[in-house]
């Protein structure tokens, strides 16, 4: 399979075809660190908004690095992988400790937070450097072009896969090049049914040809989701409603708000006001919202009006289980 080709073949096809995203209308070092950051373990539908949000509060590194973090927690509340954000703002300090972005992908892969993808995505897009990122999509891509059964959740087919693509990089234009496999597995090339005929690739993807598209690419250790139920308490008293503060010794959700469960406040619980699930890694929480009331708290509870619940980094469960308050 002819590297130029298939190089040729994306480009034209992402010129013509890629969707228009915020991220991909600047060059800023710092915005595309941000939004690939974000995009990390999250849907781009969900962090367009939040990206938006996040870069007016915290324009530039500089600013980033300056805030207290209970801030920077607060702008990233919702979007869950809460280490994300203070590694952002880690990232940010030792940024504008330097005075500029780094020039090298070491210098980039040396950021806290950013792995050998995010790295490379950055590194080609805005320096220009010839490095394949390789995330899932990609790896699908690659599975299905060379119709390679090969466990993608081994090191070792990993490590195969990111030298295929490194192979088909344009070294003149790489962050396009990336950019565009990225968007053919996004778009085109999905997990299930793939939309071969509008494929840029199709006549050279070797999987459409021994009809193997829908079985590849090959996952074997998939683990099963965790089933938990568990209970939060809505506790609302003169527009304002209570909430606990997690101890800032917690290496991941340190200092965040949550809603009190019965385990940890004498309360006289009464009707159920709704229910959710809360997906983390494979944890599945089943989540019911009953209403209470309490008589005392302690000192790691607070009563919270709307103006609070804007300012406070609240955990993704406490965002969901306040939809049913009054108060919110």
């Amino acid at each position: 399979m002819k590297a130029g080709g298939i190089a040729a073949k994306l480009r034209a096809w992402y010129d013509s075809s890629h969707r228009d995203l915020p991220w991909r209308r600047t060059k800023d070092p710092y915005a595309i660190l941000v939004s690939e950051v974000m995009l990390q373990q999250t849907r781009v539908e969900t962090v367009i908004p939040y990206y938006r949000g996040f870069l007016e509060r915290f324009p530039s590194a500089e600013n980033l690095a300056r805030a207290p973090e209970p801030e920077v927690l607060a702008a990233w509340s919702g979007l869950g992988y809460y280490s994300r954000a203070r590694n952002l703002k880690k990232a940010a300090q030792e940024i504008a400790a330097g005075g500029a972005f780094p020039r090298s992908l070491a210098g980039v892969r040396a950021l806290p937070g950013v792995g050998p993808y995010t790295a490379a995505a950055i590194g080609s897009i805005v320096l220009g450097l010839p490095q394949a990122a390789v995330d899932g999509n990609v790896l699908r891509v690659v599975s299905r072009l060379t119709n390679d059964p090969s466990d993608i959740g081994s090191p070792a087919t990993k490590a195969r896969f990111t030298q295929v693509a490194e192979r088909w990089l344009d070294p003149a234009d790489p962050g396009r090049f990336n950019q565009a496999m990225m968007e053919l597995g996004a778009t085109l090339c999905l997990p299930h049914n793939p939309r071969c005929p509008e494929c840029p690739l199709a006549g050279r993807c070797q999987a459409r040809k021994h009809r193997t598209q829908n079985e590849l690419p090959v996952k074997l250790r998939r683990l099963t989701p965790r089933r938990i139920e568990a209970t939060l308490l809505l506790v609302e008293r003169r527009g304002k409603v209570l909430l606990w503060q997690r101890p800032a010794s917690e290496p991941r959700m340190g200092g965040f708000w949550e809603l009190p469960s019965p385990d940890q406040i004498p309360a006289a619980t009464g009707k159920i006001l709704g229910k959710f699930r809360h997906t983390i890694t494979n944890h599945q929480y089943h989540v019911t919202v009953r209403q209470a009331t309490v008589r005392r708290i302690g000192d790691s509870f607070r009563w919270a009006g709307p103006a609070d619940l804007a300012t406070l980094p609240l955990s993704g469960t406490a965002r969901k289980a306040l939809r049913f308050c009054n108060t919110s």
